[in-house]
């Protein structure tokens, strides 16, 4: 009790001493004037992008005028015309004798994917007396034991035709859009794997332009 009273009778002590003069005085230097040439210099970077306007883009060509490059299981005009035939579908119509809104690059190739397959393998080792006499392997049983199935993973390569599309502002050179797509290179005739080159080309642009 005594060291209780004692504690009462220093507090007014401390917050006198807390009020006391703080003999730390705050100071600041001026900043240094900024130099002559910031009131003439625009950074890009303190501002965010304005948002592209993918409406004004009309037309195209080929970027440096080379068609793209093709495989052995599809030659350039193949791809070329399904490019074009793609593009046509979203608005943009190939520049005959004029300056091009976009410049269009794309190019093929051929890749090796691993796939895996899980299959399962059922097993049944039920064993007993069967409800139509004998020994019961299947169907409904008095037998005992278990009913399931093992996971059986299988992995296997296959070759797949990697299509890129790429697409720049003609004015400026920036990219605009880039995409690329894949499907099966295994297609048995010349239809069937221009069919699917041309799924690829539609897959790469169904994004195009960017909601």
């Amino acid at each position: 009790m005594p060291y209780r009273l004692l504690c009462l009778a220093l507090l007014p002590l401390a917050l006198c001493a807390c009020q006391g003069s703080n003999p730390y005085v705050a100071s600041s230097r001026p900043l240094p004037p900024a130099p002559a040439q910031a009131a003439r210099t625009f950074d890009a970077s303190a501002y965010p992008a304005p948002p592209r306007d993918y409406g004004h883009y009309r037309s195209w060509s080929w970027r440096g005028g080379q068609l793209p490059s093709g495989t052995a299981d599809a030659d350039p005009a193949q791809l070329a015309d399904a490019v074009s035939g793609a593009l046509d579908q979203h608005g943009l119509r190939p520049a005959r004798g004029a300056t091009a809104d976009l410049l269009v690059s794309a190019d093929m190739r051929l890749e090796r994917r691993l796939r895996q397959v899980r299959d399962y393998d059922y097993y049944d080792p039920y064993y007993g007396p069967s409800p139509y006499g004998g020994v019961g392997f299947g169907g409904y049983r008095n037998g005992y034991g278990a009913y399931g199935s093992v996971p059986i993973v299988r992995t296997y390569e296959v070759e797949v035709m990697v299509v890129r599309i790429d697409l720049f502002d003609a004015r400026n050179g920036q990219p605009v859009w880039s995409a690329s797509a894949e499907s099966g290179s295994d297609k048995s005739s010349p239809r069937d794997r221009e069919s699917a080159l041309r799924e690829s080309v539609h897959k790469a642009l169904s994004g195009y332009p960017p909601s």
